[in-house]
């Protein structure tokens, strides 16, 4: 049934009429613990089962070849470098022209002022790298491969720092937190996030760690695996350059149109805790970057054939993805513009509109469907010898079918019998004809 799509309760009143808390993740001890735990353990797994000595096709210790020779698990040096490239951004932010936009209304009925200089930040650091790592030289970006595991250590190490600094100013006299992560359970609300929009002055902590760092990072880190199969190889393999190529449109893209984020639910409802941080600037630069780092481990060929297929579906995934997000954040922003104003819709209680038609008639979340299939895109250039290189867009998935169970809960709670009107229009919820 649509009004059930969530995992966990839809809020209980207790005896002196307050709301009980809910919680994701099985919380409020087990899952959060578990998690932060288990995340930092995957990305170690995920070197140390498959890099230069060899990649492991099955996910058993027998199997595990162990970090490469010579690995140190931290340096002051990749901490040094690590908390320095998050000042560059912090720095590029602040000083460079970018457009001011206002975010949706808050539960204190403020509208935040974002500064987007996403696409900016990106050109000049992409230009600087181009310029000192592949035109002079001056810059060693192979460094990164040789270092990925101190580097690594370095994000997780700043992310729960992070998150402990993002937790206690959270006490602080006049801070909106987020419904989600203020249970009072600390460790949960550690995890989770519980103040909704930290910032420092007008600088916004969680727009900037969702975009800047971790996402730009995830490129560079790209690069310095296409330098150091350079090095090895006195040349690029089509493979990783398909690879940098989707990876690098994926974070333009974001980039781009940063504006867009300003309404997700990162944003406007989950607090800034250790999920977040965690994911942007470990997870996302570190685990999303496997396929560069395998295929300099284990180079690989493609048939013309190979090639046109493997960029027909990433084509095709880009298109619906930014298809059906453009064509969401049009309707948002003015219902009547030309390009949207003959979509379909029904009209909830509470005066919202619901798309039924164009993309958004096709499935519910049909932009994850786009997002998945650009997934497969980049895995697929690693061939089929081992598993490993795949264990994005299986995590992926996953991911994308929680969200679409935490969103389906959090709008079945919001419109109540609309919603179950609207899903009896709207079948699918990511796959089409499928799921």
């Amino acid at each position: 049934m649509c009004k059930h799509q969530a995992g966990k309760s839809t809020g209980t009143k207790l005896a002196n009429g307050e709301e009980k808390p809910e919680f994701e993740f099985m919380g409020p001890w087990i899952g959060p613990l578990g998690i932060m735990a288990g995340l930092p353990a995957v990305c170690y797994a995920l070197v140390y089962i498959c890099n230069g000595e060899g990649c492991s096709a099955l996910l058993g210790p027998a199997a595990w070849h162990g970090f490469p020779a010579g690995t140190k698990l931290f340096t002051a040096e990749a901490l040094a470098i690590f908390v320095g490239w998050i000042l560059l951004q912090v720095l590029l932010h602040l000083v460079l022209p970018g457009s001011m936009e206002e975010g949706v209304v808050l539960a204190d009925k403020r509208r935040l002022q974002y500064k987007l200089t996403g696409s900016r930040n990106f050109a000049l650091t992409l230009a600087v790298v181009a310029y000192f790592g592949f035109y002079t030289q001056q810059l060693s970006l192979a460094w990164i491969y040789d270092n990925f595991v101190p580097l690594l250590s370095a994000a997780v190490l700043f992310s729960f720092v992070l998150s402990a600094c993002l937790y206690a100013a959270s006490f602080r006299r006049g801070a909106l937190l987020a419904k989600g992560g203020n249970t009072g359970h600390h460790l949960y609300d550690f995890f989770i996030g519980r103040e909704l929009n930290p910032r420092i002055g007008s600088f916004d902590l969680k727009e900037f760690c969702e975009l800047y760092p971790g996402l730009i990072g995830w490129l560079i880190i790209d690069l310095g695996m296409l330098q150091k199969q350079w090095q090895d190889l006195g040349y690029v393999t089509t493979p990783l350059l398909l690879v940098c190529a989707f990876h690098g449109l994926y974070v333009l893209d974001a980039l781009w149109l940063e504006k867009a984020i300003l309404t997700t639910m990162d944003i406007t409802t989950d607090g800034f805790g250790f999920m977040l941080a965690f994911g942007d600037l470990a997870w996302v630069p570190f685990t999303y970057s496997l396929q560069a780092r395998y295929l300099v481990d284990h180079p690989k060929t493609l048939s013309s054939a190979a090639v046109v297929g493997i960029v027909a579906l990433k084509a095709l995934g880009y298109l619906i993805f930014r298809g059906s997000n453009s064509q969401k954040n049009a309707f948002r922003q003015d219902p009547e513009q030309p390009s949207v104003r003959r979509l379909k819709t029904i009209t909830t209680a509470s005066g919202r509109r619901l798309i039924v038609s164009g993309w958004w008639g096709i499935a519910r979340h049909i932009n994850y469907f786009g997002d998945w299939l650009m997934a497969w895109a980049w895995c697929l250039p690693c061939g089929f010898d081992h598993m490993v290189p795949y264990f994005y867009v299986i995590y992926f998935g996953a991911l994308l079918v929680h969200r679409d169970l935490r969103d389906g809960h959090a709008c079945a709670l919001k419109y109540g019998k609309d919603w179950d009107r609207y899903c009896a229009i709207v079948k699918y919820r990511i796959v089409p004809l499928v799921y």
